[in-house]
Order: structure tokens, then sequence, then C-alpha cells
């Protein structure tokens, strides 16, 4: 059934909020979706200059779902739903945060001008976090986390604490990373980024919401600021022209079309040897984080002691497939399957025994002493191995790079939440 718009809950300078009239079509479990109306328009200065621009709802509503299924994807937690029309998206309603996060790369615009003696160019590592307090008419201030906190900022029914403010700063500099090695893969450089967040007032959670689309960033192709296509170069502009207006629609029309290249497929895999098919439960456990992570898996029994040839045989027809690939040797007692391997390949091993109670203590040492020469790991866990190896395949998967850091992310976020049951 086809979804239907409602009335208008809100407008701004570039988008229009609408309810849905039959939130029945839309997936279970949440009590309220709004509409995401971008409209054709683009402004600059607080809307001291505003212009419209054919195509721009369009360009910019691509943008933004391109990023926010990459973002979903990667299991960071937002309001999108899913693409309305060309020009619209469903989003969960939420309560706004009226404070604008904004994470720096690189020293350039108005923090120049806000701290006066630093160079442009100067980079930022960790990323620099900023807040804004939305206040159109102030010129949306600078606040600091104190003055955020002290503001006690009703959201939907959750008031902001430090515990809230910590949880969307980790956030915004975890989403920030994410993005920046996404427009990386494509020569791009993400010089600073604007987000806001939500709260979800049916559960108090905290959502990143509104839009990412080209007017919420810095993006240099190359890392050369003379070939920026954000809006920068609307801002830059001395005077309006046709022409003018004609260049700046191509670069959104030109980040809208590389932002759906963003999110690649799997670049690489894992493959498991097992000594015997009784370690495949072991194995299967090895696998589902592996899978959880949208790294594809295969396995094989193979003994080094038993079947040696074959093992080898394996070893050489996975080499020549020409995959990235990183291995896990599963071997209890005396380990040979793990050296043997890592001795006849350069690609990375790593040990993953199954320990037993009777033998555990005496069987570890096979995969932990290695010949001279050899450069194989061991890691005692299941969970650990897995990560271990899609750690290694990350440096060259930025897909797999952002699922781990959004892993680590909300870990710390869970850890928050759990602080706070048990202080409550």
């Amino acid at each position: 059934m086809e979804i239907q718009a409602g009335e208008k809950i809100a407008e701004g300078k570039t988008k229009e909020i609408l309810s849905v009239k039959n939130p029945e079509v839309l997936p279970a479990g949440q009590r309220g979706y709004v509409l995401l109306q971008a409209k054709d328009r683009i402004t600059a200065n607080n809307a001291q200059r505003v212009n419209e621009m054919e195509g721009k709802g369009a360009l910019a509503t691509n943008t933004t779902a391109a990023i926010f299924e990459l973002l979903n994807a990667c299991g960071v937690k937002t309001h999108f739903v899913q693409r309305h029309t060309d020009t619209c998206m469903v989003a969960v309603k939420c309560a706004m945060v009226p404070i604008e996060f904004v994470t720096r790369r690189v020293a350039t615009g108005s923090f120049l001008k806000r701290n006066v003696g630093v160079k442009e160019g100067l980079r930022f590592s960790p990323p620099l976090l900023e807040y804004f307090f939305k206040d159109d008419e102030a010129g949306d201030p600078q606040w600091s986390y104190q003055q955020i906190v002290t503001a006690e900022m009703d959201c939907g029914g959750t008031v902001i604490r430090s515990h809230h403010l910590d949880e969307m700063s980790r956030m915004t500099v975890t989403i920030f990373e994410i993005l920046e090695r996404a427009w990386q893969s494509l020569g791009c450089s993400l010089i600073d980024m604007k987000i806001e967040f939500g709260v979800n007032p049916v559960n108090g959670e905290i959502l990143l919401a509104d839009v990412i689309d080209n007017d919420s960033w810095r993006l240099w192709p190359s890392g050369d600021r003379r070939l920026m296509k954000d809006k920068q170069v609307y801002r830059d502009l001395r005077e309006i022209t046709v022409e003018a207006m004609q260049e700046i629609r191509k670069n959104y029309a030109w980040v809208a079309e590389k932002a759906n290249a963003l999110m690649s497929k799997p670049w690489g895999r894992v493959v498991i040897f097992m000594g015997s098919a009784s370690d495949k439960d072991h194995c299967e456990k090895i696998a589902k984080v592996l899978r959880e992570l949208n790294i594809p898996v295969t396995m094989h029994v193979c003994s080094a002691h038993k079947s040696t040839p074959f093992s080898l045989q394996v070893l050489h027809d996975i080499e020549g497939e020409a995959v990235p690939t990183v291995i896990i040797a599963v071997a209890g007692r005396s380990n040979g399957l793990g050296p043997v391997l890592a001795g006849n390949t350069t690609i990375p091993v790593i040990n993953c025994p199954p320990m037993s109670a009777q033998w555990g203590t005496e069987d570890i040492w096979s995969s932990l002493r290695m010949p001279s020469g050899l450069g194989c790991t061991t890691a005692i866990q299941p969970d650990t191995a897995a990560l271990n190896a899609a750690s290694i395949l990350s440096v060259n998967d930025h897909m797999l790079w952002a699922r781990l850091r959004a892993r680590q992310l909300n870990t710390y976020v869970g850890l928050i939440h759990d602080n706070q049951k048990i202080n409550m």
C-alpha cells in the first residue's frame, strides 16, 4: 500500500516535515513516523542568501538516503527508515535536540575566524568536536559541553544529561570517521561535517536524525580545496548568476552520484581450517561473528598430520584464487595445522584451538610456541579470532572498518546505559 502524506508538522529552510496518514504500512515497532520532504532551495548564512535550484530536493534526498543507508548497514542507529519518492524519505518521528554537532578534521572556514592565529590546514587528530546551539536570530552560537548539560533541555520527555551528551558526542566522531573513510575510498577528503540528533519519544533512544547531504559538510576531491564540491562554493559566490547556479547544481549532482557508490561489497574473506569435523561447533562460533560483519566465510576439514598433501593443496587453491584472505586454523591437542599453513603461505594465519578442560593448559603451547620464522598468532576465544581476522581485512575495506567502528561505538553506548541503570 502506498504511503500517504498527512498534515505539515514543521517547516525549515530546505525541507518540510509531514505526518504519515497510514503508518500501518510501515515496519512495526515504532509509534510515529514522518516524511521529510526536501525543497528545491539552497540557503546560506542563516538564510541571508536564498535561491531556488531546480532538482536540489531530489539530489539532497538521494545523498541523504545513501548516507543513512550506509550508516544503518554498519550498525549506527539513525531515524532513517526508507526512501519514499525522489524528494522524500520516511523517518522515525523524533524530538530534536537543538544542537548542531560539528566535527572537524582540518582547520578552515569559521573555525579560523573564531580562533585567530590558527593556520588553515591544521589537522585535528582525533577529529575536533564542537557544539552550536540552534538559534537563527543569535547566529547559532557555539556552546560548551557544560552549557548544554546545564541547560537541561527537554526533548520528548527526555532531559539531556551528561550521559546523553557523551553518547551523542561519541556517535558524532564515529559517524564522521566512518564517512571520512568512505569518501577516502573515492579519492575525496571529508574536511568537516555537521549533524543533529533526535530522541525517539517512544523509548527515549537517541538517534542520528535530520539529514546529511551536500549542505552538511566540506568535501574536497583529492584533498584540494580548489576542487570543493560542497555548499561552500555557493557561500563564496560574489554574485548569483545563472551560470554559477548551474555549476553548483553540477557539484550537487556529482556528490549525489558518488554517494551511491560509497557502500561497497565485501573485499575479502576468511577461510577456516579445522583439523577434524568434531571442531565444527567451535568453527561455527567464529563464523557467526564474521557473518554478522558481512564477511564471507568458507570452511575446510584438513589435518596437517594425517592429510598433509591435501591440506597444502587446499591452501594452494586458495592462493590461486587471488582473493584477499585471512586463515583461521582450528586444531586442538598437538596443533600442527596453523604452523604448517603459516609456513607455506604469506596469507595471515590465526590459531584458535578448541580448548578442553582436561588437557587445555598443555595443548595451548602447540599454538603459542612457534618454530622460528613463522608469523601466525593465537586467539583462544572464537569471537577474538573473528575480530582479529576482521581487523586485518578492514585495512583495505572501509565498510568492514565502519562495521567494526560502529560495533565499538555500540559497546560504548551500551556501557553508558548499563551504568545509568545501576545508578538510577
